[in-house]
C-alpha cells in the first residue's frame, strides 16, 4: 500500500501534544514559512526576532483578541487590555509583586512543598502530588481562597484548556467559553462582594480597596482580575515542574550533577523555560497592516505568536535543542515570561516555586523516573494540546542514582547534535525593556528589575522609577503582608 504524505505545511497548525510532530513542523516553518496564513485566515509567526517584534509593538498587535468575534476587551483581564487602560489597571497590584516581596515567601513555599512530598511514596503522580497543589495553594492563600476549593479550580482549568480552538472566528467559540466561565465568574463575584462587606488581608481585598485614576474597580473588573491571577498563578508552575522532571528523566546524569551542584538549579529552570515554555503560543489582533519577515499581515487579523518556536530558533540560540546550563538566557532573549509591558507579573514567584520544588525533589530522591504506559495515548501523560505546553499527569517512581556528577549533556530531542555554548555572562538577570509585550501570565510594566544568582537564591531589586503605589496598596496595603505570620505576601505567579 502506498502511503501519501500530507502536503506541508497543511491547512492548520498541529497540536502541542506530540513533540515528534510539532517540533519538526515548527523547525521547518521557521525556515520555509516564517510568517504563514492558515486555512481559517489566522496568521502564525515563528522566528525569534519577529515574535519579539510583535510582542513589543502593542500599538499594532493588540492584546484584545475578543475583536476577532467583534467583542471588547474583558474588563479587568490584564492580558486583553492595551495601553493606556492597561497601565492604570496594572498599577493597582504592581507595587505588591516585586521580587523582593517574593523572596519573603520562601519559608512558606518550602513548608508547603515539604508537606506535600511527605505524603508521597515510592510511586506517585508528580502533578497530583506537587506540581498542581504547590502553586495552587500559594496563589489561593494570597487571594484568600479556601483550600477546599482547589478541586474546582483544577476542574475549571481542565475545562478551559480542553476547548478546541481550530477557527478563532468560530461564532460557537464564544458560547463555549461563556459556558465554562459562567460558574467561574459567579464564584469570583461572590468573593469580591464578600470582601466589600468584610475586607481581609488578602489580594482580593486589596483589589476591592484599590483606586485606579481616582476610582474604585468595578465588581466585574475585580472579579476578572482575581480570576486571571488564579489561573496564571498556578498553570505556569504546574506545567514548568512537569517539564523539569521530564527533562531530568531523560538525563539521569544531570539529576546527579544538580544534586552535587544545587547552585545550577536556576540555570536549569531557565533552560527548561526556554525549551518547554508553559505557554507555547500568544494571541494577538492587528490594528493595522504590518510586515514581518517580508510578509504583510493585514489589519484586523488574528495572529498566533509561537513562543515555543522562537525559543528554539537557531538564529537566536546556538544549538537551541540542547540543555545548556551555561547558556545564560535571560532578559529580552527569554520570551517564556513575555517581553515588555505584559511581562509576566508572577515570573519571580514562578521561578522561586520551581527552584524550591526542584531542591526538595533532589534532596529526597536519588532519582525519579517517569513511568509511561505505551498502551495509552501519549504514554498516559495527558498533555495539553493548545496554548499551554505540559502534561496533566506524570507518574514517577523513586530510582537509585545513575550516572555521575560530571557527564556530557545530551540533547533534549533525539537527532539534534552540537556542542555547548559558553557564555561568560552565564545567568544575566535582566528583565526586558518596557516597550510592549503580552503573555497569559500577567504583567509588570514600569518595573526596572535587576536580578542575580547567589548560590541557590535569586536576589533581585526593583526600582519604581518615580511611580507611586496607588491608593489601597501604599503602607497598609497588600504589599506588607509577607511580614505577617498569619498570611503570605502579596504576590501572584504567572
Amino acid at each position: 500500500m502506498t502511503t501519501i504524505e500530507p502536503v506541508f505545511p497543511g491547512e492548520h497548525a498541529p497540536g502541542l501534544a506530540d513533540d515528534a510532530v510539532v517540533l519538526p513542523w515548527l523547525a521547518r516553518m521557521r525556515d520555509e514559512h516564517p510568517v504563514w496564513r492558515d486555512a481559517f485566515g489566522a496568521w502564525h509567526v515563528f522566528r525569534h526576532e519577529d515574535v519579539r517584534t510583535a510582542l513589543r509593538d502593542t500599538t499594532t498587535f493588540s492584546s484584545n483578541i475578543n475583536r476577532a468575534v467583534g467583542g471588547a476587551a474583558t474588563p479587568g483581564m490584564l492580558t486583553q487590555i492595551d495601553p493606556p487602560e492597561h497601565h492604570a489597571l496594572r498599577r493597582t497590584v504592581s507595587a505588591a509583586f516585586t521580587p523582593r516581596t517574593v523572596a519573603a515567601l520562601e519559608t512558606r513555599i518550602r513548608e508547603i512543598a515539604r508537606e506535600l512530598l511527605d505524603r508521597t511514596g515510592e510511586r506517585f503522580d508528580l502533578v497530583d502530588a506537587l506540581a498542581f497543589p504547590l502553586p495552587v495553594t500559594v496563589i489561593s492563600e494570597l487571594l484568600g481562597l479556601p483550600a477546599s476549593d482547589h478541586a474546582r479550580f483544577r476542574a475549571w482549568t481542565d475545562a478551559l484548556f480542553d476547548v478546541q480552538i481550530a477557527d478563532p472566528a468560530d461564532p460557537d467559540l464564544g458560547a463555549r467559553m461563556v459556558e465554562i466561565f459562567t460558574p467561574v465568574g459567579a464564584y469570583f463575584h461572590d468573593q469580591v462582594r464578600a470582601r466589600a462587606d468584610a475586607p481581609g488581608e488578602d489580594l482580593i481585598s486589596a483589589l476591592v480597596a484599590a483606586r485606579v485614576d481616582g476610582r474604585a474597580l468595578t465588581e466585574v473588573e475585580a472579579a476578572n482580575f482575581s480570576l486571571s491571577l488564579l489561573l496564571a498563578g498556578h498553570i505556569t508552575t504546574t506545567a514548568l515542574l512537569g517539564s523539569i522532571v521530564r527533562t531530568l528523566d531523560g538525563q539521569p546524569g544531570l539529576w546527579s550533577r544538580l544534586r552535587a551542584e544545587p547552585g545550577l538549579i536556576p540555570a536549569l529552570i531557565e533552560e527548561v523555560l526556554r525549551l518547554r515554555p508553559p505557554f507555547a503560543q500568544v494571541g494577538r489582533m492587528t490594528t493595522r497592516a504590518s510586515v514581518l519577515a517580508g510578509t504583510e499581515i493585514p489589519a484586523d487579523a488574528v495572529v498566533t505568536l509561537w513562543v515555543l518556536s522562537a525559543n528554539r530558533d537557531p538564529r537566536a540560540h546556538t544549538h537551541p535543542d540542547r540543555v545548556d546550563l551555561d547558556r545564560g538566557v535571560r532578559g529580552p532573549d527569554q520570551l517564556s515570561f513575555g517581553h515588555g509591558i505584559h511581562f509576566c507579573l508572577g515570573a519571580p514567584l514562578a521561578r522561586l516555586e520551581a527552584r524550591i520544588a526542584v531542591e526538595e525533589l533532589l534532596g529526597r530522591f536519588p532519582r525519579l523516573a517517569v513511568e509511561r504506559d505505551p498502551g495509552e495515548p501519549h504514554d498516559g501523560l495527558r498533555p495539553f494540546d493548545r496554548i499551554a505546553y505540559g502534561v496533566r499527569r506524570l507518574p514517577v517512581r523513586r530510582r537509585p542514582a545513575e550516572g555521575s556528577a560530571e557527564v556530557a549533556q545530551p540533547d533534549v530531542e533525539p537527532g539534534h547534535r552540537g556542542a555547548q555554548q559558553r557564555d561568560d555572562d552565564a545567568v544575566a538577570r535582566e528583565l526586558p525593556e518596557r516597550d510592549g509585550v503580552a503573555h497569559a501570565c500577567g504583567d509588570a510594566d514600569g518595573d526596572d528589575v535587576r536580578a542575580r544568582r547567589d548560590g541557590r537564591a535569586v536576589a533581585a531589586e526593583v526600582g519604581a522609577e518615580g511611580e507611586r503605589p496607588p491608593e489601597g496598596l501604599a503602607g497598609g496595603g497588600v504589599g506588607h503582608l509577607a511580614t505577617r505570620p498569619s498570611t503570605m505576601g502579596a504576590i501572584v505567579a504567572a
